[in-house]
């Protein structure tokens, strides 16, 4: 079976296709990426696709650049059209995570601005066994241990049984190129390290491992799903109102208990607490005096004990004075209608309406994108009088995890917009406006 016809079996396999999809490529210029797009164009004509190429610059290395010209010029050669994205990476933390997280904000947000059914990304049978052993040795639950799923949503994962060294040989063998990320030789990266060093050795003494690790990370993908489905029915058994009712929790065996907790967060789309935190939720905040009001923190949330109820309530992670949720940012809307703002997963997209609020011939073509310092003013309609953004922001009763994440359209040192809730008089459409838009402000 030829490599063409190994993605098309893993395609029906996982039912990741119907025919006639609109798919969203994740195209770095690496080898992976550029196999997918090259087999992806091979199976179009049969499964009635219409692809569209994506490019995510990170900014990391000087030389990025390059790699977005690199791809532009094979989808040219393909007939694909492509899109370039320059996004900001978060410094906090690992950049391996940042990047990840403001490359998926940017292809959620590239599918929905082209109504895209499916996002392909290049994930292969190397990266499933890397990501295994790297949760492994961190002491990863169940739910980690199952690997990368081949579907999650609308992200797809054609190339998830196959092998990188097949692919590089495919391309080869087709004449096709692709370009080499120096940074993945960097050792003192873990996965670097456990690609190059760690996994060579384990494939010497183990045969098949590699296939092995996959079947283990489907019988985890399994065992979490049934985790979920208890967890769930767990949740609905302990739920009280918009809480969790203590006395029905504590009546769950301790292992339940945790799963119930975490069925539960997970409606609130943040960040699980850390396996020590789950600890303290379901053990001290369950053991507390009936007059006690304990509490339990992590960054994102934290869970009150009140009169018998566990309460969450989500938060900012950045609300200290002098750290903003994103840095300044200048954005030049006639040429990217597409602005990540990377550090907490949102974006903000300017779309064209005809009905939209904006009239976009008085709308500054640069503009900054900065975080609430205080004081900033704003005149929310041709007859209204210019108002403390403050005042506007307690009229609306905005929460305070929004408040903290409101990013603000400057023109110099004008404001013209609170993101998708408020813009100034001086931008608003009228019945003559010719051209119109909108913010569409979302955030993960």
């Amino acid at each position: 079976m030829g490599p063409r016809d190994q993605v098309e079996r893993t395609i029906r396999r996982h039912a990741m296709l119907a025919g006639g999809e609109t798919v969203l490529v994740a195209v770095s210029g690496g080898a992976d990426s550029v196999a997918l797009l090259h087999f992806l164009v091979e199976l179009a004509p049969a499964w009635r696709l219409q692809l569209h190429v994506l490019h995510v610059d990170h900014q990391l290395r000087p030389d990025s650049p390059a790699d977005a010209d690199f791809v532009r010029a094979f989808g040219a050669r393909l007939g694909v059209p492509v899109d370039v994205v320059t996004v900001m990476v978060d410094p906090r933390g690992s950049v391996e995570a940042g990047a990840r997280e403001a490359r998926y904000a940017a292809l959620e947000a590239a599918a929905a601005r082209l109504g895209a059914h499916r996002i392909a990304v290049g994930h292969t049978a190397d990266d499933q066994a890397e990501t295994v052993l790297m949760r492994l040795l961190e002491g990863a639950g169940v739910r980690g241990l199952a690997g990368i799923p081949p579907v999650r949503g609308r992200i797809i994962r054609p190339l998830i049984d196959m092998h990188r060294a097949a692919l590089e040989a495919a391309l080869g063998a087709a004449g096709v190129s692709w370009v080499e990320d120096p940074t993945n030789m960097e050792t003192q990266f873990a996965r670097n390290f456990l690609r190059a060093k760690v996994l060579p050795i384990i494939r010497q003494q183990w045969q098949g491992v590699d296939a092995a690790i996959a079947r283990s990370a489907n019988h985890m993908a399994e065992a979490a799903r049934l985790l979920g489905n208890l967890g769930r029915a767990d949740f609905l058994r302990i739920a009280d109102g918009a809480g969790v009712n203590v006395a029905a929790l504590r009546a769950l065996p301790a292992a339940r208990r945790r799963n119930a907790l975490r069925s539960w967060i997970a409606r609130f789309q943040i960040d699980a607490p850390s396996t020590v935190k789950m600890a303290e939720i379901a053990g001290s905040l369950l053991s507390a005096r009936p007059d006690a009001q304990p509490e339990v923190a992590w960054p994102g949330a934290v869970i009150r004990r009140r009169a018998g109820r566990l309460i969450l309530e989500v938060r900012s992670r950045h609300l200290v004075t002098g750290s903003p949720d994103f840095a300044a940012k200048s954005w030049d809307w006639s040429k990217d209608r597409l602005c990540i703002l990377s550090r907490s997963g949102q974006r903000l997209e300017l779309v064209d309406d005809d009905a939209g609020p904006i009239d976009l011939a008085l709308l500054p073509q640069l503009l900054e994108i900065r975080a609430r310092a205080g004081g900033e003013t704003l005149r929310p309609g041709p007859r209204a009088r210019t108002q403390a953004l403050k005042k506007l922001i307690q009229a609306a009763k905005m929460s305070v995890e929004e408040r903290a994440h409101l990013p603000l359209l400057f023109s110099g040192d004008r404001l013209i917009a609170a993101a998708d809730r408020w813009i100034d008089a001086s931008i608003a459409a009228n019945d003559k406006s010719r051209r119109r838009g909108r913010l569409v402000w979302t955030r993960q």
